[in-house]
């Protein structure tokens, strides 16, 4: 059991980082964040039968900063496109000087 949660984990990750680093759109990434964040959270849920609840402590946390993570976040992606109309990152260069 440890190890298919494990190897779900990874490959959920896996997903994660391959959609943060091909996509253009923000809303996608953001997404993928969330993915890598789940897949964490899987991990320390499947790590937790072994070393004890300090596992699912740390799911708690996790879960805490995804929350802030998602209200902070969406409130800048709807400030973008508000400013610019589009979620797309390749058209957003605000940072440029």
């Amino acid at each position: 059991m440890l190890v298919e949660a494990l190897a779900l984990s990874a490959l959920l990750f896996s997903i994660g980082v391959v959609g943060v680093l091909t996509r253009r759109n923000a809303i996608i990434i953001f997404m993928c964040v969330e993915l890598m964040l789940n897949a964490v959270n899987l991990s320390f849920v499947a790590l937790s039968k072994l070393y004890g609840a300090a596992g699912q402590v740390f799911v708690v946390f996790t879960m805490t900063v995804a929350a802030a993570e998602a209200a902070v976040g969406l409130a800048i992606i709807i400030a973008i496109f508000r400013h610019v109309k589009t979620v797309n990152l390749q058209n957003i260069n605000l940072l440029k000087g």
